[in-house]
């Protein structure tokens, strides 16, 4: 018997091939790229391993209907017409949240996730005398509403918190950067782990600690206290352990460094901190260096991925930062391969490096470009030159 049933990773722009090779790599079924999303099949123990070992997921949603609508009364009762009691406990609690892309309906989510409140509540209200109340913080259910046209599309969210909750960062700086998004940037420069892993402006360390937990092979979400669908009617303890086992049990060690440098010392206690709580600590070094008065010190190949201040963040001289980035690269990490994300697109002229790639991304609301140098340990004349004799 086949039960396997349709779902959608939620992503953010510009991650959706990577999702998509995260999905196929664990074993999905009928893989397919949208706009910050993927849709694919799956059983019940696959979703909850989706969960638990997908990088560049942001939640995973269970479509229960999928219908045409043509205006807020076809919504209400579209929601009011699923046997809502399958999923929740009168005496239980649920949360909607709404995306509506529509030129028949209003695109106000907050009204769309109220009609179809009322329209749950109604529910329960003409079946049985009361009705479920609302909790936005810890609900027993989470409800997504999406309407794109004129579909409708109402899921059931298996993740609850968004995945980039990871459970392991208590202490951040400045604007720290998305679990999500970072993890991302590592599975796009293709670092495996093979090699040496920099991450010079390291702030509170996400992009350390994503790293390590790719080289090593350790899920994303492993340190997480909670998944939406735990609280399910239909969940398997048993088998989600049984999943979560056997994803432990591909955990390797890499033994190549993992380095991170800051300028400020609160900085690098808070990236040790975060690094402790992800019981990472023995895989990553942090030290309390300026990039700028550093040099490579580790021998063999050496990817260096960093999150540098934008004109946004910090109150800089962006044009001479910027150069002094390119100038550092350059002349101090000969022989590596540099990526770096920024929304500051006027800033990269200034960098005095050409890009091997240029990757369209999103930073929260940001327009950004990750970017990607080639460090030779000559120039690349005298490189090609020699690769001819």
């Amino acid at each position: 018997m086949n039960d396997d049933f349709k779902m959608v990773a939620t992503t953010m722009f510009g991650l959706e091939s990577i999702l998509a090779k995260e999905l196929t790599n664990l074993g999905a079924k009928d893989v397919t790229e949208a706009v910050r999303s993927v849709s694919f099949k799956g059983d019940a123990g696959f979703m909850y391993k989706a969960n638990i070992a997908l990088r560049t997921a942001i939640r995973i949603l269970k479509p229960i209907k999928v219908t045409k609508i043509y205006d807020e009364e076809d919504l209400y009762d579209s929601v009011k017409k699923i046997k809502w009691e399958k999923y929740l406990d009168v005496d239980g609690t649920f949360s909607i949240g709404a995306v509506s892309n529509s030129k028949n309906l209003t695109n106000h989510s907050h009204y769309i996730a109220l009609k179809s409140k009322d329209a749950i509540a109604d529910y329960f209200r003409d079946k049985f005398g009361k009705r479920p109340n609302v909790d936005l913080d810890y609900p027993d259910l989470k409800i997504h509403i999406h309407i794109q046209k004129d579909l409708l599309t109402i899921s059931l969210d298996s993740s609850g918190d968004s995945l980039h909750k990871r459970g392991y960062r208590t202490a951040t700086n400045i604007a720290p950067i998305n679990e999500v998004l970072a993890a991302g940037m590592i599975l796009l420069s293709g670092y495996t782990g093979e090699e040496n892993f920099i991450d010079p402006m390291c702030g509170s360390g996400t992009i350390l600690i994503e790293a390590a937990m790719i080289a090593n092979n350790i899920p994303a979400n492993i340190n997480r206290k909670h998944f939406g669908f735990e609280n399910w009617k239909d969940y398997d303890e048993d088998l989600y352990f049984t999943i979560q086992d056997s994803l432990l049990k591909k955990i390797r060690s890499s033994h190549y460094k993992i380095m991170g440098f800051d300028k400020a010392p609160s900085a690098v206690q808070k990236a040790k901190d975060n690094i402790e709580n992800a019981n990472l600590d023995e895989f990553i070094g942090v030290h309390h260096v300026n990039f700028f008065n550093s040099t490579k010190e580790v021998f063999g190949n050496t990817t260096i991925l960093f999150n540098p201040p934008y004109g946004e963040r910090l109150n800089i001289d962006t044009k001479e930062f910027y150069k002094k980035i390119g100038d550092t690269l350059k002349h101090n990490y000969p022989g590596s391969t540099a990526w770096f994300i920024t929304s500051d697109i006027e800033a990269l002229k200034h960098v005095g490096l050409r890009t091997s790639r240029r990757i369209d991304l999103k930073n929260g609301d940001l327009n950004c470009k990750y970017v990607k140098y080639e460090l030779y340990e000559g120039t690349r004349k005298i490189k090609s030159r020699k690769e001819t004799l």
